[in-house]
């Protein structure tokens, strides 16, 4: 989605009569729903200024176009600048221009990372050229227009605020790869920016390049599970962005020192905390880091507690490497109780919210699974979002790692991912699930689904038939729902059998059946069937399609919990009668929170879609009027 677009002339006028950043609010506001700050309202008004001086230019054509906030699909991040046209040989090109208000940067040694000052101080972020490089690529990865129709992109970074100097740290040769990629201008080279455009924009712009690139045909994003092999065998399939590739250089760097101190006496630990909120990309860093380590021959783990991602990662790696191979790279959480300290230079902890207290099948083995990572690793590293909890057993939280961080004497680094890749990017799609949800207050309370496709069905009929037909493009579309329906084992191959049935529309289907297990989520005829949390928390798809069960209804203008209507198998919740008696207040609201996680984690596992069914009908009404009637 474009905020701003108008013809160079039309840009030139908006700036010079103090129009453009007023303009680029409203839009935003009209567009998107959203307020703008004031100190964003005044970086367009600086940075925009400079641009205009950039193209008031009789060389740059009046009728190219200019676009403002382009949002790349499928992700949240947005394109500062884009001026559109035909080169020398007529050919259509877009110039992508980061820009940026700093003075001041420093060099690092972590490759396309940067230090520079905020208000809040000095920070560790992309360099402007990486991150302008990296946006165009996603461009062309995300946007089939940009690649069948050869649109030829030219990111560059523009920091008009930043001292012009003979030596300069963003121009370190450090930094060739990616100042080769996006050439950086600095306050004084407003002329090399303008020669810089006008390589790529000779002619106007006749053919509503930027047009049809913000309607373009969208390409299937990457699914990080079908990916993981080619990762193991050193191939970078996930371009990494801003605080994701800040923190996976953080990481990487500590994993070398980790492995270098491994085995020597005076080997201090070390814990990293990453909280992220669903797609932000925590996955995809913790296998990112596992392969760049294994490829160095470090002893490395990928740790979760989750089975399912473990067992599709195995399947779909089945036949490129060997089942011990893989086994030993990705574990369980609860097999680190009888490990020695410091066996592991690092341990990587995905889904560390899913940690548990005891080990074992009867929860009786070790002592506390944070404890024992951290015992067992140089570096242990926690990826955790803690509004994910989604059972009683569930003891994965920051205050505990840095309990236990403590109790080993352990340096302690935390760090936050904000950068969304899921629900098309849509950072207001997830905040707009909390406010629903009554999980935090936010001010979201409208979904545009402009943004995402979100629909809600008066029927599951229609939404299994909704998930069938998405499902035929790529095998990537499920049924999830609540655990309000037994899940009964000795029925589990009957093919007759219904676990989930709704009466009143006719409606039965199964749970996920027991011969496909947890690898449901990739099975190809597992779209008849319906998972649960249990079979796709940690995983991701394209669309799904929610049944929102009777444990959660609306009612007195509140959205409330009824954790007697989860299933008599549900384990999730198991203890939950007996805590209702010794600690009523704690334990409601702690199944409270159980159970309002657990939709929020279906919610969110569709990258392109979520439809919904609700057995409640106030509840089905209720999320139906926090959508936006014309969208």
């Amino acid at each position: 989605m474009i905020v701003y677009e108008a013809d160079k002339a039309t840009f030139v006028k908006d700036v010079r009569a103090r129009e453009i950043a007023e303009k680029i609010e409203t839009n935003l506001k009209d567009k998107l729903g959203r307020k703008t700050a004031e100190s964003e309202v005044a970086s367009w008004r600086n940075s925009l200024k400079d641009m205009r001086d950039a193209l008031d230019s009789d060389d740059i054509p009046s009728d190219a176009r200019v676009a403002i906030e382009y949002q790349i699909p499928n992700t949240s991040k947005r394109v500062d600048f884009l001026i559109s046209g035909l080169d020398e040989e007529y050919r259509e090109n877009v110039v992508i221009v980061e820009l940026k208000q700093w003075q001041k940067a420093k060099k690092t040694n972590r490759d396309g990372i940067v230090v520079t000052r905020f208000q809040r101080g000095e920070a560790e972020v992309a360099h402007p050229s990486y991150q302008a490089w990296t946006y165009a690529s996603l461009i062309r990865d995300f946007n089939h227009t940009v690649q069948e129709e050869e649109i030829l992109l030219s990111p560059c970074a523009f920091l008009h605020n930043y001292p012009t100097r003979p030596s300069d740290p963003l121009k370190d040769p450090f930094y060739a790869q990616y100042l080769k990629e996006a050439p950086l201008f600095t306050e004084k080279e407003i002329d090399k920016l303008e020669r810089f455009i006008q390589r790529y924009v000779k002619y106007g712009d006749d053919r509503n390049i930027l047009y049809r690139i913000d309607r373009g045909k969208i390409k299937p994003s990457k699914n990080l599970a079908e990916n993981v092999g080619s990762m193991l065998k050193g191939n970078e399939e996930f371009l990494m962005v801003d605080d994701q590739k800040v923190v996976y250089e953080k990481l990487y760097a500590l994993s070398i020192k980790a492995d270098r101190n491994h085995g020597r006496k005076k080997d201090k630990k070390h814990v990293v905390i990453v909280k992220g909120g669903p797609g932000t990309g925590k996955s995809v860093i913790a296998v990112n880091l596992l392969a760049k380590l294994i490829t160095r021959q470090i002893n490395a783990r990928y740790i979760t507690r989750n089975a399912a991602p473990r067992e599709v990662y195995s399947a779909l790696l089945k036949g490129s490497f060997t089942k011990s191979y893989v086994d030993n790279l990705f574990s369980s959480s609860g097999s680190f109780h009888q490990a020695e300290r410091n066996e592991f230079p690092v341990l990587v902890v995905d889904e560390a919210h899913r940690l548990n207290e005891k080990s074992g099948m009867f929860s009786n083995l070790g002592e506390n699974q944070m404890k024992e990572l951290i015992h067992a690793a140089n570096l242990s590293v926690f990826f955790i979002d803690e509004a994910q909890t989604v059972t009683l057993k569930d003891k994965g939280s920051i205050h505990e790692i840095r309990q236990w961080a403590t109790h080993y004497q352990a340096d302690v680094t935390e760090m936050s991912l904000e950068s969304q890749f899921r629900c098309n990017g849509s950072d207001g799609y997830l905040a707009w699930i909390d406010n629903l949800l009554e999980i935090r207050p936010t001010a979201n309370e409208m979904l545009d689904t402009r943004d995402f496709d979100f629909r809600v069905v008066d029927d599951p009929n229609e939404l299994r038939d909704l998930i069938f037909e998405k499902n035929k493009i790529r095998n990537r579309a499920r049924l999830l729902a609540g655990y309000c329906w037994d899940w009964e084992k000795e029925k589990r191959d009957d093919s007759n059998h219904h676990d989930i049935v709704i009466s009143e529309h006719n409606f039965g289907m199964s749970w996920n059946l027991g011969k496909d297990g947890l690898q449901w989520l990739i099975k190809p005829n597992s779209v008849n069937e319906v998972g649960c949390i249990h079979t796709s928390q940690g995983l991701e798809l394209d669309y799904v399609g929610v049944i929102i069960g009777d444990d959660l209804r609306y009612e007195d203008g509140s959205v409330l919990t009824d954790v007697s209507k989860r299933a008599k198998t549900d384990q999730s919740v198991k203890g939950s009668k007996k805590g209702m008696k010794e600690n009523p207040d704690y334990m409601k609201k702690k199944v409270d929170e159980i159970i309002k996680n657990t939709y929020r984690t279906l919610l969110t596992r569709g990258m392109k879609g979520c439809y919904i069914y609700c057995t409640d009908k106030k509840l089905q009404r209720y999320i139906s009027s926090k959508l936006y009637k014309d969208s």
